[in-house]
């Protein structure tokens, strides 16, 4: 009996010792304690100067938005605004040329051309319509920005005022002038002066002169269509 507890307490004792001699495993790493901490994505840079203008909230130059095209109705008012001075220079480049337009008188009548006067009357005319055919600078791009053609200047954009000043006084000038004319058409001191043309010829050079009555209110039409769209961008 006795060599039985020895026995046994020499068993148990030897197996504690064996526990105490092998080393407590180790503790494993959570991967949230191993794992790197992750890097928060960097905004890009801008790089261009279309890049930074987006940045910045200003559109670039490229996505700026075009001017605004001319209307087709302003289109064709701008050439009726030139047309309206074809029809009397034609009448007086005829009379220039020895044409019989009725006029009886020692100015104007057919046996005075051609002669001294026949360069007044078709220079008139001509520059005439070289002032009507300004009002198409009005819808093309000549009439916004200088052509390259010309000296020291070319290419730079005209400001609004230079243009639109001047077409607006000579839409008022021409508006007077013509409405004034046609008022006093027949008074004696114009066509109803003596050796004036009469029957046939009075009422065509009388067609051939209405239309300028046309001329500055249209001129003023176009004129404010310049501005608007010019102001646009």
């Amino acid at each position: 009996m006795r060599d039985l507890t020895s026995g046994v307490t020499a068993t148990i004792a030897a197996r504690f010792g064996q526990d105490a001699a092998e080393p407590a495993p180790a503790a494993q790493a959570t991967p949230a304690a191993t794992a790197a901490p992750e890097r928060l994505p960097q905004p890009a840079l801008p790089r261009s100067p279309d890049e930074r203008a987006t940045m910045t909230d200003t559109p670039p130059a490229s996505t700026r938005p075009p001017a605004p095209q001319v209307p087709r109705s302003i289109r064709l008012v701008a050439h009726a605004a030139a047309l309206t001075l074809v029809p009397s220079g034609l009448w007086r480049i005829a009379v220039a040329l020895g044409w019989d337009s009725g006029f009886t008188d020692e100015v104007l009548g057919p046996e005075n051309f051609p002669g001294e006067g026949s360069p007044y009357l078709i220079g008139l005319s001509l520059f005439a319509e070289v002032l009507g055919l300004l009002t198409l600078g009005l819808i093309h791009r000549w009439g916004e920005e200088l052509p390259g053609w010309v000296p020291f200047l070319g290419g730079r954009r005209i400001p609004v005022p230079v243009a639109v000043i001047p077409a607006s006084l000579g839409a008022a000038l021409v508006t007077l002038i013509t409405v004034t004319g046609a008022l006093s058409w027949n008074d004696a001191d114009n066509m109803g002066a003596a050796g004036s043309p009469e029957g046939g010829h009075y009422w065509l050079m009388t067609a051939c002169y209405l239309p300028l009555l046309a001329w500055g209110p249209l001129l003023a039409v176009v004129t404010v269509a310049y501005y608007r769209r010019r102001r646009a961008y």
